[in-house]
C-alpha cells in the first residue's frame, strides 16, 4: 500500500540542458510541471528554490516534505558531481536548505528503469513481435548524451534495479560497414565502446566514418541535424548513418536479451529514438535484434518497446522515494514527525508550542538540552516532558532515540572503488565519501545500552588499559591521552609482550579495552583471558560476531571489512578513534553531572567506595562477581548520556 501523502511531494529530473519539475499530490498525478533551462541559474539549489517560488496554491499547511531527483549522475555518495554539467553539491546539505524531511537523489536511469512497471499500455510502443512473461526479467537501455543500461528483477511484489555501466561495453560490429566504422572510430579511441556510437556524439561519429568510407567530406553538422536531414529523407549520407545507428541499437537490445534473459521485454527510452517514431518501427532494429545465430529463437520470443510516455522518469522517482518512504515507517519510531504534525490538534497550546519548535528544527533538537528545548519554545521543562509522553514516548531521551530512527538519511552506504586513473580531486572524494558513509553505517549500528555500560565500566575504573596491534595501536595511544587528560589512570599497550606482561598485573575493578577490527587475533584473545582470571572488565571496539566480541564483558560493534592485505587501514581506523571519542564523551559528560571537573585529578567517584578485601586477591573475582562489582551498574539508562549536549 502507498504510503498516505500527507503533503505534495517534489519531483525532479535534472539533465545537461533542463531541468524539469512537478508536484505529485497523490500517486502517480503531477501538477504544475515546468522545464527550467540550467544555464539560467547558478547552482542546483537556485533552480529548486526559482521552482517553489512560483508554485500556486501553496501554503505553509501544504508545505513540502519529501522529494525525489533524478539526475545524470552515477549517485553512490553524499556527494553529487554532475556528468554534463558543472552542477555539484551534497545531498544532506540541500535537504537541510530546502528544509524537507527527505530527499532523495538518483541516477536518472535507474528513475526510468522503476518506471516501467507503472507504464500503461499507451505509453509504450511496441517494436515487431514477442509475448512478455510476468513476472521477469526486463532490460532497459537509452540513447542520448550517452547510452545507458539497466535492468528490472522481480522480487515478490517489487523490483530490484540494476545499477550498470553495460553501455562501455565493447562495441562488435556485424558486417563491412560497420568494421569500417569501429576502424575509424579505433584512430580516436583506445576502447570504442557501444556508447561511442549509440547516443548523440555516435551519431556524429558514425557520420563522419560513413564518409570517409564513401570518399566525401563530412559536413559539420550535429546529431540533431543528421537525424532531421535522415527522417526527411533528403541526405543519403545522413539516411546511412541513421541506418547503422538503427543496426548496432538492435546488436546491444539483443546482447542485453540474452545476458538477463530478459523474457519481461526489452525498453527502449532516452532522447534520440521516442523522436524517430514511425521509422524505427520500420528500421532494421528489430530485424538486427533476432539476428543472434543459434540463439535467434530465443531473442524472437522477447518483445522489444519504445518508451512514450512522456513523464516515465517522474514515474520511476515517485516510486522510488514511495519505496523509502514505506521503509522508514517500518523502522521502530520511523514517522515520528508525521505523527508530531497529526496530533498537533490534541496538544494543548504549550505542548503545541514545543510541537512547532521541533517540526522547524528537527536535526538540532536531537541534540539539544531540555532546557534549550523548552526556552526555545518558551515553556517550562515539565511540558516537554509532558509533549513526549503525549507522543508515547518514556520521555526526552526515547523521544531522541525515535526522532533519530525516523529522520531520514540521505547518504546511502556506499563503497566506491579508488581507480588507478583516478584525478587527485576524484580521489579524494571518493576516500572522503566511502568515510562519510562507514560512519553513517557505524551510527545505525551503535547499541544504546553497551555504549551506556561502556561508560559506566570506565566511570568506575580503578585503571583503564587500551590494548591493541599493528596499525591500531595509533587508536590505543589517542585513548591514553584523552582519559589521561580526565585524571584517570591509563596506559595503552601496542607490543604482544607488554601486553600480557601489563595483563598479569590488572586488579579487580579495572578496564581492559580491547581494540581490534578482527576479532580474532590470538595475543589479544590471551590479553582478555588474563584480564578475566585477574578479574578485571574488558571493553572490546571490534567486529560483531568475532571471538573477540564473545569474549568481551561489554562489546561495542564496529562492523567494516577493510583488505588489510593489500593497503593500510583507512577506514576502520577512524571508526576505531570515534568510537573512543563517544566513550571519552559520554565519560566527560557523566562526571560533568556527577559534579566532578573532567579534567580534574580528583579521584574518581566511588572508588573510595571499594571493597579493599578483593583489592589483591584475583581468585575472589569470580565471573559473577565482576558483573557486580561495586559501585558498577550495568543496566544504567543511556538517559544520563544523552539528557546533556554535547
Amino acid at each position: 500500500m502507498p504510503s498516505t501523502f500527507d503533503s505534495p511531494r517534489l519531483i525532479a529530473d535534472i539533465g545537461g540542458t533542463y531541468a524539469r519539475f512537478a508536484l505529485e499530490i497523490s500517486p502517480g498525478e503531477f501538477s504544475q510541471i515546468a522545464s527550467l533551462r540550467c544555464a539560467d541559474y547558478a547552482d542546483f539549489h537556485a533552480t529548486v528554490s526559482a521552482y517553489l517560488a512560483n508554485l500556486t496554491g501553496m501554503s505553509a499547511s501544504t508545505a513540502i516534505e519529501h522529494a525525489a531527483i533524478a539526475i545524470a549522475y552515477p549517485v553512490e555518495d553524499d556527494l553529487v558531481r554532475m556528468t554534463n554539467y558543472h552542477w555539484q553539491f551534497s545531498i544532506e546539505e540541500m535537504r537541510q536548505r530546502l528544509k524537507f524531511d527527505t530527499l532523495v537523489v538518483v541516477n536518472d536511469f535507474t528513475a526510468l528503469a522503476m518506471a516501467l512497471p507503472r507504464l500503461n499500455a499507451n505509453e509504450v510502443q511496441q517494436v515487431g513481435g514477442g509475448q512478455a512473461r510476468s513476472p521477469a526479467v526486463i532490460g532497459l537501455l537509452g540513447s542520448g548524451t550517452g547510452l545507458g543500461l539497466s535492468g528490472l528483477i522481480p522480487a515478490g511484489d517489487a523490483w530490484v534495479a540494476l545499477g550498470t555501466e553495460g553501455g562501455h561495453t565493447a562495441f562488435a560490429p556485424r558486417d563491412e560497414r560497420e568494421i569500417a566504422v569501429l576502424r575509424f572510430a579505433m584512430k580516436q579511441f583506445e576502447h570504442v565502446s557501444f556508447e561511442r556510437l549509440l547516443s548523440g556524439p555516435g551519431l556524429e561519429l558514425i557520420y563522419r566514418a560513413l564518409a570517409e568510407r564513401a570518399g566525401q567530406s563530412a559536413e559539420s553538422i550535429q546529431a540533431p541535424e543528421i537525424t532531421q536531414r535522415a527522417l526527411e529523407k533528403r541526405d543519403p549520407l545522413c539516411e546511412e548513418t541513421l541506418e547503422v545507428f538503427c543496426a548496432v541499437l538492435g546488436t546491444a537490445a539483443a546482447d542485453l536479451a540474452v545476458t538477463l534473459g530478459a523474457f519481461g521485454g526489452i525498453y527502449i527510452g532516452g532522447g534520440i529514438v521516442p523522436k524517430l517514431g514511425e521509422y524505427f518501427e520500420h528500421s532494421c532494429f528489430r530485424t538486427r535484434f533476432e539476428d543472434k545465430g543459434r540463439f535467434s529463437a530465443y531473442v524472437a520470443a522477447i518483445p522489444t518497446f519504445v518508451i512514450t510516455a512522456e513523464h516515465a522518469t517522474f514515474k520511476g522517482a515517485s516510486a522510488i522515494l514511495e519505496a523509502q518512504l514505506r521503509t522508514l515507517q517500518t523502522a521502530p519510531g520511523a514517522g515520528l514527525l508525521g505523527q508530531i504534525r497529526r496530533a498537533r490538534a490534541e496538544l494543548s497550546p504549550a505542548e503545541l508550542r514545543v510541537a512547532e519548535h521541533i517540526l522547524a528544527h528537527p536535526r538540532s533538537a536531537l541534540n539539544d538540552p531540555i532546557a534549550t528545548i523548552a526556552r526555545a519554545a518558551q515553556v517550562s521543562q515539565p511540558t516537554v516532558i509532558r509533549f513526549c509522553r503525549t507522543l508515547g514516548c518514556e520521555g526526552l531521551s526515547d523521544f531522541k532515540l525515535r526522532l533519530a530512527s525516523g529522520l531520514t538519511g540521505t547518504v546511502p552506504v556506499t563503497h566506491t572503488q579508488v581507480n588507478l586513473d583516478d584525478s587527485m580531486l576524484e580521489l579524494g572524494a571518493k576516500v572522503l565519501g566511502n568515510t562519510a558513509s562507514a560512519i553513517l553505517q557505524v551510527r545505525s549500528q551503535l547499541n544504546r545500552d553497551m555504549m551506556a555500560r561502556a561508560v559506566e565500566l570506565l566511570l568506575h575504573a580503578g585503571r583503564i588499559e587500551f590494548y591493541a596491534l599493528g596499525h591500531y595501536g595509533v587508536v590505543a595511544q589517542d585513548a591514553e591521552y584523552k582519559f589521561l587528560r580526565f585524571g584517570m589512570p591509563s596506559s595503552a599497550y601496542t607490543d604482544p609482550r607488554l601486553q600480557l606482561l601489563a595483563a598479569n598485573v590488572l586488579k579487580p575493578g579495572d578496564v581492559a579495552v580491547v581494540i581490534s577490527n578482527s576479532g580474532r587475533l590470538p595475543e589479544l584473545l590471551e590479553v582478555v583471558e588474563k584480564a578475566h582470571q585477574r578479574g578485571a572488565f574488558v571493553v572490546a571496539i571490534t567486529a560483531g560476531q568475532s571471538p573477540l566480541a564473545r569474549k568481551a564483558d561489554v562489546a561495542l560493534i564496529v562492523d567494516h571489512t577493510e583488505d588489510v592485505e593489500t593497503h593500510v587501514p583507512m577506514v576502520s581506523r577512524i571508526l576505531h578513534l570515534l568510537v573512543i571519542d563517544i566513550l571519552a564523551v559520554g565519560v566527560a559528560m557523566r562526571r560533568n553531572a556527577d559534579g566532578l571537573d573532567p579534567l580534574s585529578s580528583s579521584p574518581l567517584l566511588g572508588l573510595e567506595e571499594r571493597s579493599s578485601s578483593n583489592a589483591d586477591d584475583p581468585s575472589a573475582a569470580t565471573p559473577q562477581a565482576r558483573r557486580t562489582a561495586p559501585g558498577v551498574s550495568l543496566a544504567s539508562p543511556l538517559a544520563r548520556l544523552t539528557s546533556h549536549s554535547r
